[in-house]
């Protein structure tokens, strides 16, 4: 018999955060190069600090949730 395992919220959170946080940081890279708009705090590149931002939380919320679902099938 097939025994179906749920996902934890944690895992969909971690996922979500990660995709975006790619997303965001190429994004941030792209203008690090080819700057478009000159505002007041765009010598900071914010797009790509809160992407990196975002990538490294994501992945503190996605790797536990992995490990705890991978030790759960032993």
């Amino acid at each position: 018999m097939s025994e179906h395992r749920l996902l934890s919220i944690w895992f969909f959170v971690g996922l979500m955060l990660t995709v975006f946080g790619v997303i965001i940081t190429a994004t941030g890279v792209y203008f690090l190069f080819r700057p478009q708009q000159v505002t007041a705090f765009a010598h900071l590149n914010p797009s790509l600090w809160w992407g990196l931002i975002m990538l490294a939380s994501g992945t503190l919320f996605l790797v536990p949730s992995l490990r705890a679902r991978k030790g759960r099938k032993h």
